[in-house]
C-alpha cells in the first residue's frame, strides 16, 4: 500500500523538477530590455544585440529587476531574484542624440502623470530614479518631473524617449 504513495510522490517530484528546470525564453528578456530603454534591439538607445541564445538560464517566475549599469549607462543589468541569475545587456545609451534641441517638437511621447525613469548624469556617475511627469513632452523637449518620493519639488528634465527623461550635471 505504501509503494503506490511513494511512486506517486516520486513522479510528482520529478515532474516539478522538470518544470522548474525549463529554460528562460530569452525573447522575454529582449522585450523587457526594449521596454526599459525605450528602444528596440539595434536602435540608438536600445540593446546592441539580442541576448545570446546560447545562454541557458533558469525560468524566471518573478518579475525581472532591471537597472542601468555602469557610469555611462552602457549596460542594463537584468536580475531574476527568484532564479538567482544576473546578466548584463550592452546598450547604446548615450545622451548625445537627445542633447540636440530640435527646431520643432513632435508629438508628445510622455504624458502628464505618466511614470518615468529620471536619469541624472554627472562627471563619472549616473543615477536612475523613478518619478512622474508633471507635464506632457515630446522627444528633445524639457519638461517638469517629480521624483516618486517627493510631493512638491519639481525638476526640469529632457525627454529622451518614451518613459525616460534625463538631466546632465556639469
Amino acid at each position: 500500500m505504501r509503494k503506490p504513495f511513494f511512486a506517486a510522490a516520486l513522479t510528482a517530484l520529478l515532474a516539478t523538477g522538470a518544470a522548474a528546470a525549463s529554460p528562460m525564453d530569452l525573447t522575454i528578456i529582449d522585450r523587457a530590455v526594449a521596454d526599459f530603454t525605450g528602444a528596440e534591439v539595434g536602435q540608438p538607445g536600445g540593446a546592441k544585440l539580442p541576448v545570446d541564445r546560447r545562454l541557458k538560464l533558469a525560468n524566471c517566475e518573478s518579475p525581472l529587476d532591471m537597472q542601468w549599469f555602469g557610469r555611462d549607462q552602457r549596460s542594463v543589468q537584468v536580475v531574476c531574484p527568484g532564479a538567482g541569475w544576473r546578466i548584463y545587456v550592452a546598450v547604446d545609451a548615450s545622451f548625445s542624440n537627445a542633447n540636440r534641441m530640435p527646431q520643432q517638437f513632435g508629438e508628445a511621447i510622455i504624458k502628464r502623470g505618466e511614470n518615468v525613469s529620471i536619469l541624472v548624469r554627472g562627471k563619472g556617475f549616473t543615477l536612475t530614479r523613478q518619478g512622474a511627469a508633471v507635464e506632457d513632452g515630446a522627444e528633445g523637449q524639457w519638461i517638469k518631473v517629480r521624483a516618486s518620493d517627493q510631493r512638491t519639488e519639481t525638476l526640469r528634465a529632457l525627454v529622451l524617449r518614451p518613459g525616460q527623461v534625463g538631466i546632465d550635471l556639469p
